[in-house]
């Protein structure tokens, strides 16, 4: 059960034996990639206790205290988790993220108790049928699992950095890129296809170019886990995955890179990267 962090911290010093139990700095790296947070964390509403010194999956809740000066407690686990589809600041602060969605709430009117039908037995299995196999997309071409194609719902590319790795790709590879998709066994969000920001069906291999976005709020938290199933998907459709992880993100498979920033280093990492899932006498015979 979380405690209040000067009960927390009382307790670490006790177990350790130590009067400064965390160093400043013992989990900067781990907090890096959370931009957003060490934005709203303060060590004067937290005992003077930097964020620097909390366990990530510690239980311990701490004050936080968003850009429009709301405060909530909350622990590392759930501030972590607290970004979900909305691309906006809010979503880190459960007051403004109140305000920016609000929820409907309806009055029914009151009505004399009346007896219902009994439920048979399909109507029960349609109730529990999963959402999304009822809203599952039909605009994925009927092709094998595993096959590339060009997707009427792909969306449109997030960055300029796309399209200036795919041209660096391309000068020193000679591959098709102009597929957007990639149909998958079992439905990701709704659709029977995963949209890698490049693919290259000669290799069978995905790239993602990872950033934390503008607001700090992409590829981390419940992104995170999204970006995770979306790799296990095509790695079970037969593909690999190379993601580019920017802004101090951890790698997420054993083939991502961390770079600073793209360039022509960076290109030939990722070629080298290609060699060594395929194999240079695959990967060399589309060098140009």
């Amino acid at each position: 059960m979380a405690e209040r962090v000067q009960a927390w911290w009382a307790r670490r010093q006790w177990s350790k034996g130590l009067e400064v139990p965390y160093p400043v700095g013992t989990y900067r790296e781990a907090w890096a990639p959370f931009p957003a947070l060490v934005r709203q964390y303060h060590p004067d509403l937290n005992a003077g206790i930097a964020l620097s010194q909390v366990p990530p999956a510690a239980e311990v809740l701490l004050l936080w205290q968003c850009d429009a000066g709301h405060r909530f407690a909350a622990t590392p686990g759930e501030q972590r988790l607290r970004p979900g589809r909305e691309r906006r600041r809010s979503a880190w602060c459960p007051e403004c993220s109140e305000r920016a969605n609000p929820r409907l709430t309806v009055a029914l009117p009151m009505r004399d108790a009346v007896t219902r039908p009994a439920i048979t037995g399909n109507e029960v299995l349609r109730a529990r049928r999963p959402r999304s196999a009822l809203r599952l997309c039909e605009k994925t071409p009927d092709v094998a699992v595993g096959e590339a194609f060009v997707s009427v719902c792909a969306p449109r590319p997030a960055s300029a950095i796309e399209a200036r790795v795919r041209a660096d790709v391309r000068e020193r590879l000679d591959l098709r890129d102009e597929c957007t998709a990639v149909r998958v066994a079992r439905p990701f969000f709704e659709h029977l296809e995963v949209w890698p920001d490049l693919v290259f069906p000669e290799l069978r291999i995905a790239v993602e170019y990872d950033s934390i976005g503008r607001h700090g709020l992409e590829h981390v938290g419940r992104r995170e886990q999204a970006d995770r199933r979306k790799d296990r998907a095509l790695r079970a459709a037969g593909w690999e995955v190379v993601r580019l992880r920017t802004a101090k993100l951890e790698p997420l498979g054993p083939h991502d890179l961390r770079v600073t920033t793209w360039n022509r280093a960076a290109r030939d990492r990722l070629v080298d990267t290609f060699r060594g899932i395929r194999g240079p006498l695959l990967v060399d015979a589309y060098l140009r």
